[in-house]
């Protein structure tokens, strides 16, 4: 069974960087065909996809996202991490880690649990 977990500060000043890591346990993030992305979901509204590093470390970023967002990974933790910088309320979301099955049809296949961070001052 594989298990995602997020972790990270609930709460983050305006303009100031949020940081959260995703600690996988029962696969490897180096394992062929998966990759591992971060989703998010604002209060009351739709998920937004934010971005994925693939299974061989390339990351690709939400347009809307790219220029504040940084996905990296440490493979002899098994985590991987997102930073997005310059917040603002509007970053408010519940946040969450997953894994990408790429095969004839790509999908989610496991999520961590989310955790909700909130950009206040």
């Amino acid at each position: 069974q594989v298990q995602l977990q997020e972790s990270g500060p609930g709460l983050v000043k305006p303009s100031q960087a949020l940081s959260l890591t995703c600690t996988v346990s029962g696969g490897s993030i180096t394992t062929t065909y998966y990759h591992w992305t971060w989703i998010r979901q604002p209060p009351g509204k739709g998920l937004e996809w934010m971005g994925v590093i693939t299974y061989g470390g390339n990351t690709y970023y939400s347009p809307s996202l790219k220029s504040r967002t940084s996905i990296s990974r440490d493979t002899s933790k098994n985590q991987f991490t997102l930073q997005l910088s310059s917040v603002t309320a509007e970053d408010t979301a519940v946040y969450y880690c997953a894994r990408i099955r790429v095969g004839n049809s790509r999908y989610y296949d496991y999520w961590g649990q989310g955790t909700q961070v909130t950009v206040s001052s």
